[in-house]
């Protein structure tokens, strides 16, 4: 994979105060947790950085930003006379002809699907799933929507894992492989692993394990309105009808949420300025015309509007006018000590020897709270790691252990390879009695808080689990990382 080339902020017109003004904003904002940050202009990366223990190499579920790439897949395909927006659903189906009957489902066109107007007024997904059908579009396609298709805007992820059927369907490939030699190797774009269900069907909505520097590559691609090294990849026109509000969201999210209240276009959102794919707890790709820039980030963060607006606030005025090369010089040291606050504890029990044995091989209960917060978490063990002085946790789920070995560094860093669960744990002992970690999982957004207690008497100990933020799903923690095998459940996004 080639590297994108890059430039210093003050070659390129961006005032490197402001980018460093950004990262000071995403870092102390409340309900934001950054883990990387790519910011190009001109076509050249002027900043990249990525807060430890996450890095550049790894891939991160990006959860509704994949709804882009599942975009490009359907513009591609449209370009080659596969599909036409302006077919029926029911059309790409001939074997449900018979049993949907519903004349607004009948009149659903491709393009409802994937600008969000089917005529439902809510998220499907958990209906079509409480229906248990292996077959998901089969489900959607017996609700009848309440509204005429293309009358109103609802976010659903049925229409996008419709969309998505589709064009697997017509090209007779995953969307992965369909995407590979027409888009994701001409741009450059490295490993990327997409979430199956049933096997074979990748979802379409959510899903999508990638890098950061491949978000910033398709966003790119659609700055440049599609080309890459003059050579045309997207069909003329097709960002146009992406980046287009082809449905208005008035009442999307709160009165606060500006930028989701702008409109809808193919599989992407209008925004204040320019236009974006996102996905749940702050992954996002910004492309903005009218700067020629594009701004990647991924991160666990809560309040995503928050995201925006430090975006707006900070980096829109730094692309106004080159800086300094001091400023340049201060950005690059501070992109390269990027970490995320370390948990307070120590690396073993602060006891004497004979007392830190009880923590080995301890087992914990989950508590009554735990139960409703992570209910496959049946058992967490403490133990010694061979005959060193080190130590992990061993968290007992679904019948999967998940291992995450305790150390002094700010983050301790546990990748077995293969089938295993990628995780970095930060935090230690407190006390002689009290273990309290934060595991968290390098493939997602999402970290587990961990807080083990010994028991005073004889029996388990009890451990409390708290999610900084929940995962979408089954919340299975084998699952927090990026498929290797197909056949996972349903996992619904945001």
């Amino acid at each position: 994979m080639s590297t994108l080339p890059t430039s210093t902020p003050s070659a390129e017109g961006v005032d490197a105060a402001g980018l460093l003004a950004l990262v000071d904003d995403l870092e102390g904002a409340a309900g934001v947790e950054p883990h990387s940050l790519m910011v190009l202009r001109h076509g050249r990366v002027v900043a990249a950085g990525w807060w430890a223990p996450y890095t550049a190499d790894r891939v991160h579920h990006l959860y509704s930003l994949s709804k882009t790439f599942t975009a490009t897949a359907a513009g591609l395909a449209v370009g080659e006379g596969l599909l036409d927006l302006d077919e029926p659903v029911v059309g790409c189906f001939p074997e449900l002809d018979a049993e949907v009957t519903d004349p607004r489902t009948r009149s659903m066109l491709v393009r409802h699907l994937a600008s969000m107007s089917t005529g439902h007024t809510t998220d499907m997904w958990e209906p079509v799933v409480r229906t248990g059908a292996s077959d998901p579009v089969r489900a959607f396609l017996r609700i009848p929507p309440p509204r005429e298709p293309g009358s109103v805007f609802a976010y659903n992820q049925p229409a996008t894992y419709t969309l998505a059927a589709i064009v697997q369907r017509r090209t007779g490939q995953t969307l992965l492989d369909y995407l590979r030699p027409r888009v994701l190797d001409p741009v450059g774009i490295g490993e990327a692993v997409w979430q199956e269900y049933p096997p074979g069907q990748q979802l379409g909505f959510s899903g999508l394990h990638a890098t950061t520097d491949a978000v910033a590559r398709l966003g790119q691609l659609y700055l440049q309105d599609g080309v890459w090294d003059g050579e045309r990849l997207l069909p003329e026109g097709w960002v146009g009808q992406v980046s287009t509000a082809h449905v208005p969201t008035p009442h999307e999210g709160d009165a606060h949420a500006l930028d989701w209240r702008q409109g809808y276009g193919l599989q992407a959102w209008v925004g204040q300025h320019g236009f974006r794919g996102d996905g749940a707890y702050g992954q996002f790709c910004l492309v903005l015309p009218e700067h020629d820039a594009v701004v990647a980030i991924t991160g666990q963060s809560t309040d995503m509007q928050r995201v925006l607006d430090g975006v707006w606030a900070h980096l829109l005025p730094a692309l106004q006018g080159a800086g300094r090369t001091a400023d340049d010089e201060a950005l690059a040291g501070r992109l390269a000590g990027l970490a995320l606050p370390r948990s307070p504890g120590e690396p073993s029990p602060p006891a004497p020897p004979e007392r830190q044995d009880r923590w080995d091989g301890a087992v914990f209960d989950p508590d009554a709270s735990s139960r409703r917060v992570q209910p496959t978490t049946n058992e967490v063990r403490v133990r010694r790691v061979g005959d060193s002085d080190g130590w992990e946790v061993v968290l007992l789920d679904a019948g999967r252990e998940v291992r995450a070995r305790v150390g002094g560094e700010p983050w301790t860093v546990t990748d077995p390879g293969g089938r295993e669960v990628p995780v970095a744990v930060s935090g230690g002992w407190l006390d002689e009695g009290t273990l309290d970690v934060g595991v968290a999982f390098l493939e997602s957004p999402h970290r587990l808080q961990v807080t083990c207690r010994v028991p005073v008497g004889p029996g388990p100990g009890t451990v409390s689990l708290r999610w900084v933020t929940q995962p979408l799903g089954s919340g299975r923690l084998a699952s927090l990382r990026a498929p290797g095998l197909s056949g996972r459940g349903p996992q619904a996004d945001g």
